[in-house]
Parts: structure tokens; C-alpha cells; sequence
């Protein structure tokens, strides 16, 4: 039976779901993919807990973040939400810098998303981004970046339905894969 959808921290609770996700074939990171899959899953098999744990770091004292090429980039103090409706649906990441809006030249916005392939289509990345905006004023931001690949039309779609309104199109740094790609603001 399905609930009302919802962002839940990551919890043993859920944990289940979301392993499952992963195993379908569904990747947290539209950039790594299979790659960060993988990794989520190894993690998860050597210490469920410690995985959990590192989904949300608001003070950004984590490890450095691996690129795709290989280098590693200061961690941002930020957070992951999961999408729930009775099951995982997907993810949505929060990140910033203290005492500022704008974000370092490697990490081109501020919320990243991912909905499972099963459950596009109900409104759930559009609901969950709204729902992390309060969190961001809260913070002291004034706005929020969020970038989509060019070719995402439904993400793009997404953002605007948020607010987002398009600042910029851009190359994607090629250690995060290299793709074109369109950045939208949303004031708050």
C-alpha cells in the first residue's frame, strides 16, 4: 500500500528500499552512474551504519569527494533525502558554502535529484525540491543553483515548475563528465 510521499532522512528503515534501487540498476549519481552505484553498494555491504551516517554531513567534515577523472574536491557541508512513498523513490542532495549563495566552480549547483525510472512521472523530484527550499532560506541563502544536462527535458521542466529560472548554459567540467548543460537559479 502506498503513503503520502514524503523526504525521509536515510534510515536503517529504509535502507532496504533503496539497496534495492540500486540493485535494479538506478544510480544516485546521474554522472557516475553504474560507478556510484556500485560504490553505494559496496559501502552499504561493509557497514551499513557508517553508509547511513555519511549521507548527511551538514558541517562538510567527510571525506573529499572523488571525480569521475580521478581528483578529489573539498566536501561541501550538505545532506541526501530520499524520496518515499511506502518505498524508495528516489534521491535528492542539498549542498552549500558558509556565508555565501554561490557555490565553488566544481560544483555548479546546489541540488542534485534522482528519481527511481518507476516512479517518474508523479510530480515526485518537483515536490522534493520544494520541500529543501525552506531549509536553504533557513541558511541564509538568497538563492540556489541547480543544473540539469541540456538534453534533460524533464528535468529541466522540473526546476522551472520550481521557480527556476535559466542563468546559463554551460560545458560540464569533463571530470564530471563533460556534457553541455543549463544552470537555473531559484530565489528565495
Amino acid at each position: 500500500m502506498s503513503e503520502p510521499f514524503r523526504l525521509v532522512p536515510p534510515a536503517p528503515a529504509y535502507l532496504a528500499s533503496y539497496r534495492a534501487a540500486l540493485e535494479e540498476g538506478w544510480s544516485p549519481d546521474n554522472v557516475l552512474g553504474n560507478i556510484a552505484t556500485h560504490r553505494e553498494l559496496d559501502r552499504i555491504d561493509r557497514d551499513p551504519l557508517a553508509f547511513l551516517m555519511s549521507l548527511d554531513d551538514p558541517q562538510g567534515k567527510g571525506a573529499p569527494v572523488l571525480m569521475k577523472d580521478g581528483t578529489t574536491r573539498t566536501r561541501l557541508p550538505g545532506y541526501r533525502r530520499w524520496m518515499w512513498d511506502g518505498e524508495f523513490c528516489g534521491s535528492i542532495g542539498f549542498r552549500w558554502q558558509r556565508g555565501t549563495s554561490e557555490m565553488p566552480e566544481y560544483c555548479p549547483g546546489h541540488i542534485g535529484f534522482g528519481v527511481v525510472p518507476w516512479k517518474r512521472g508523479n510530480g515526485y523530484a518537483a515536490k522534493a525540491v520544494l520541500a529543501l527550499l525552506p531549509d536553504a532560506r533557513l541558511r541564509g541563502l538568497s538563492h540556489i543553483y541547480i543544473t540539469a544536462n541540456q538534453d534533460n527535458v524533464a528535468s529541466r521542466r522540473t526546476i522551472e515548475s520550481c521557480g527556476g529560472v535559466l542563468v546559463d548554459q554551460f560545458d560540464i567540467d569533463a571530470g564530471d563528465g563533460g556534457a553541455p548543460a543549463a544552470r537555473y537559479r531559484i530565489a528565495l
